[in-house]
C-alpha cells in the first residue's frame, strides 16, 4: 500500500502542480503585481531611469539648448586630471571621515545619558532634539553668527575668560571643524532614534550581567552594543551618504562668513570660503553643472559620486555582517 501511495506522489510531483492551483497561484502573482506597480513604476521613472540617462550624458558634452553629442572617454580622463576635484573630494572625505563619527558618538553619549534620566525625562529629551527641528539654512546663519570672531558671542565670552577666540568660519584651519560643531548641535534626529534603542534592550539582560560580575563598561560592550548595533548600522550608512553629499551647511556657511551672501547662480561664487577649506565634492558639482553649464561633466561627477556611495554602502553591510 505504501509502495502504491508513493508512486501515485511521484507521478503527480512529475506531472507538476494540478491546472486549478496553477491558475490560483497566477492570479496571486497577479494581485501582488498590480499592487507593487505603482511602487516599480516610481522606481523605474524616478530612479532606474535618471541613473541610466546620467551614465549616458557622462560619455557626451552639452547644455541644455544643443543636443548631446558624443565625445567619449573625455569627461571621465579631464575627471583624474581635474585639481577641484581632488581638493573637493578630499575635504569630503575628511568630513565623512570626522564628522559622521562624531555625530554617532555624540548622539549616543546623550542617549545613554537621557536612558539614565527619571526626573524631568521628557523635558530635556525636547531640549535635545529641538536643533534637529530647525531648517539647515536658518540654523546654519545663526551657528555663523554666534561664532563670528569680531563680534559673536562665543568668542566674547571666550575673551572674558581670557583666551583668544579662533576666526572659527574665516579660517582655513578652524573651518571644518566649525562645520563637525554645526552637526553635533542638531544631533537630535540621530539622538532620538538611539534613545529608543537603549530603551529598547531587555532589562533582564543588565540583570544578568551584574550577577556574573559584568561592571557598566562590560555592560555597554556585551549586552547594550549587540542590542543597538541595527541602529548604529543605519546611523553609519545614512550618515555617510549624508556627508558625501554635504552641500547645505558648507554653501550657507562659506556665503555668509565671506560677507558676499548672495542668491541664485552668484552664490557659487564663495563657494570653498576660506581658500577652498569648505569646498566639497558636490559643491564643485554644482558649479561645473549650472555655473559652467558643463552638463557632461557633471554627469561623470554624479556617476562617480554614485558609485562611491554604493561601495561604502556594500562594505559597511559586509563588515556589519560580520560583527554582528
Amino acid at each position: 500500500m505504501t509502495a502504491l501511495l508513493e508512486r501515485r506522489a511521484g507521478r503527480a510531483t512529475a506531472a507538476g502542480p494540478p491546472p486549478g492551483l496553477r491558475q490560483r497561484r497566477r492570479r496571486e502573482r497577479l494581485v501582488v503585481l498590480s499592487f507593487m506597480a505603482p511602487v516599480l513604476l516610481g522606481l523605474v521613472v524616478f530612479l532606474v531611469y535618471p541613473l541610466l540617462a546620467s551614465v549616458y550624458f557622462s560619455f557626451t558634452t552639452f547644455d541644455l539648448i544643443n543636443a548631446p553629442q558624443w565625445v567619449g572617454l573625455r569627461n571621465w580622463r579631464h575627471l583624474l586630471e581635474d585639481p577641484n576635484v581632488r581638493k573637493a573630494a578630499t575635504n569630503t572625505l575628511w568630513l565623512v571621515a570626522v564628522l559622521v563619527p562624531a555625530r554617532i558618538l555624540g548622539a549616543l553619549g546623550t542617549g545613554v545619558l537621557l536612558a539614565r534620566f527619571k526626573r524631568g525625562s521628557g523635558l530635556y529629551r525636547t531640549l535635545f532634539y529641538l536643533p534637529a527641528l530647525a531648517p539647515p539654512v536658518a540654523a546654519t546663519l545663526a551657528f555663523v553668527f554666534l561664532f563670528k570672531p569680531g563680534t559673536g558671542p562665543v568668542n566674547t565670552l571666550l575673551a572674558d575668560l581670557g583666551v583668544q577666540g579662533p576666526l572659527w568660519f574665516n579660517s582655513p584651519t578652524w573651518a571644518k571643524p566649525s562645520l563637525v560643531l554645526l552637526g553635533l548641535w542638531g544631533i537630535g534626529d540621530l539622538m532620538i532614534i538611539f534613545l529608543a534603542a537603549l530603551l529598547d534592550v531587555p532589562k533582564e539582560q543588565y540583570e544578568a550581567a551584574s550577577l556574573d560580575g559584568a561592571g557598566p563598561a562590560h555592560q555597554f560592550r556585551y549586552v547594550t552594543l549587540p542590542n543597538i548595533a541595527p541602529v548604529l548600522l543605519f546611523a553609519t550608512v545614512t550618515g555617510v551618504i549624508q556627508t558625501l553629499q554635504y552641500f547645505t551647511q558648507a554653501a550657507v556657511a562659506a556665503s555668509v562668513a565671506s560677507g558676499a551672501a548672495t542668491t541664485g547662480g552668484g552664490i557659487s561664487s564663495t563657494f570653498g570660503y576660506p581658500e577652498g577649506s569648505t569646498f566639497t565634492y558636490p559643491l564643485w558639482l554644482y558649479v561645473v553643472g549650472f555655473r559652467y553649464g558643463a552638463l557632461g561633466y557633471a554627469n561623470t561627477l554624479a556617476v562617480v559620486l554614485f558609485v562611491v556611495a554604493i561601495a561604502v554602502t556594500a562594505v559597511l553591510l559586509r563588515r556589519f555582517r560580520s560583527f554582528a
